[in-house]
């Protein structure tokens, strides 16, 4: 079997990001492909299975309950199941990044501010580093 899936088809509404969940295409995987200006990022989220990030170009300040890392290109960096987290592209680069999930679809529950806040993934604007 082979598949080929456009990136024009998978760009999610009004984004510069793509979106592909593997199970249409008889993947085990999903990823986002991050194309973000600076400053921005997804708010407070958790999955239910690791996530594995490649910063492609630019940088991601990324904050889970764990702690918190800048991720530059070349970095790989991987999320636990479970884990709280946020991101968002500083510096006065796009950042590119490639946002591997470890399931064919993908599930993701975003937190209300107090839970983020509590996990300490909330993000104030933020463009430098």
């Amino acid at each position: 079997m082979l598949i080929v899936a456009k990136e024009s088809d998978l760009r999610l509404p009004r984004s510069r990001t793509t979106r592909f969940e593997g199970e249409a295409y008889g993947s085990g995987v999903s990823f986002f492909h991050v194309d973000n200006a600076p400053g921005q990022g997804p708010d407070a989220h958790v999955h239910p299975y690791s996530e594995t990030w490649v910063v492609l170009e630019g940088v991601a300040h990324i904050r889970t309950a764990d702690g918190e890392t800048y991720g530059e290109p070349g970095d790989v960096v991987v999320v636990g199941a479970g884990t709280p987290h946020a991101f968002r592209a500083v510096g006065p680069d796009t950042l590119r990044m490639l946002c591997i999930h470890a399931s064919p679809r993908i599930e993701q529950e975003f937190l209300d501010d107090e839970d983020a806040a509590d996990a300490a993934v909330v993000f104030d604007t933020e463009t430098v580093r």
